[in-house]
């Protein structure tokens, strides 16, 4: 089987940590040992001289990858299509097949593990009973096979604005709802869509949401990123032609989608901390700590629509954060980039989405790069 020799091969090409661009239009691959400053709102990060990074390639022929999620040393990928893989030398890849409904942007998207308990978490889009679109929130039991919990469902979805991002924090599960295609939503706190919600790690609300409900934040579109630092929980956001966002959550808060976009004046809905004209599409969220020293400390996320790397520097911290400067990394070597993340070693990881319809995929494609010292 195809995916037999790709996970073959896997082993071999992470330890030789080859070339991860692009072609070039001679038909060489493009090298990406150095990335190139764009400014974009606060300037160039300034971190001395731009580091040497390269980029290994840990995985091909993926089918849009979305969650990913390192556990007792394996890397697991959800891909949109409905399946769970796990990258591990000797091991058959595809650890189970889900049933979704796969349609434009919804089907298997976010993942994330239980801290402690034999446990994973996915979103799901799938087709309740009467028809339609719908999401859930299901928990896999790792000792039987990933066999299937539903823990929240009824999430409205469509074939757009899914949300579909994980977190596990601080005892609590985070999902991000996007508006499901109907606007008004997002400022309905007692709908599950256009939200943030928080939930137990059994599914429940959690007790100290602002109401009873799972909703932790509303009033937002489509967000696709989630990450802790300094203790807070950012958020990066799809606006429509304007207004992409990096938000810090506050539970009970009101970030104004459909009302505003990007920054107001109005009280009523929170500022985010800063916001992309025209739109780049963020679609995930990191901080880096890992061995790029002039990385450290920053913020990282993909770009779907702009195809690259994005770099943010915070002049403060936690709730209270500015941006000092910006960056745009290897724009164009790899198409659409959609989920990135940390390894267990502190490596930026990344994943292509350009097999998602909306893509202009390279033969090896999608792909999970790891970005090294050079």
């Amino acid at each position: 089987m195809h995916r037999r020799r790709y996970l073959a091969a896997l082993g071999a090409a992470a330890a030789v940590g080859g070339c991860a661009g692009r072609p070039r239009s001679d038909g060489t691959a493009a090298d990406t040992a150095s990335p190139d400053p764009d400014p974009d709102g606060g300037g160039t990060v300034d971190g001395g001289d731009d580091p040497d990074v390269a980029v290994e390639t840990l995985a091909t022929d993926l089918e849009v990858p979305w969650g990913a999620a390192y556990r007792d040393g394996d890397l697991y990928l959800t891909e949109r299509p409905g399946r769970i893989v796990r990258l591990a030398d000797g091991v058959e890849p595809v650890v189970a097949d889900v049933p979704v409904k796969a349609v434009g942007e919804g089907g298997l998207l976010g993942l994330a593990f239980h801290p402690d308990e034999p446990y994973a978490y996915t979103h799901q889009t799938y087709e309740p009973t009467g028809g339609g679109t719908a999401n859930r929130l299901v928990r896999h039991d790792l000792t039987d096979g990933w066999a299937s919990e539903p823990l929240l469902t009824g999430i409205p979805g469509a074939h757009i604005h899914d949300g579909g991002r994980l977190l596990v924090h601080d005892d609590a599960l985070y999902v991000t709802c996007g508006d499901a295609a109907s606007e008004d939503r997002g400022q309905d706190p007692d709908v599950l869509a256009g939200s943030v919600l928080r939930v137990t790690l059994d599914g429940d609300p959690h007790p100290d949401n602002p109401s009873g409900s799972p909703v932790f934040s509303y009033g937002h579109r489509n967000p696709q990123g989630l990450v802790v630092r300094d203790g807070a929980v950012y958020s990066t956001e799809h606006g429509p032609q304007v207004g992409d966002e990096i938000n810090v959550l506050t539970a009970g808060e009101n970030y104004g989608w459909p009302e505003v976009t990007g920054p107001s004046d109005d009280d009523r809905f929170t500022d985010p901390v800063t916001s992309y004209t025209p739109t780049i599409a963020p679609a995930s969220a990191a901080v880096y700590d890992g061995p790029i020293e002039a990385w450290r400390g920053d913020f990282f996320f993909g770009t779907l629509v702009a195809e690259h790397l994005h770099r943010v520097r915070f002049d403060g911290g936690g709730t209270d954060p500015g941006v000092a400067a910006e960056e745009r990394l290897f724009e164009g070597e790899f198409g659409r980039i959609r989920t990135v993340f940390t390894g267990p070693e502190g490596h930026l990881h990344a994943v292509t989405s350009n097999r998602d319809g909306r893509g202009s995929p390279a033969a090896t494609d999608d792909r999970v790069l790891r970005f090294v010292p050079a």
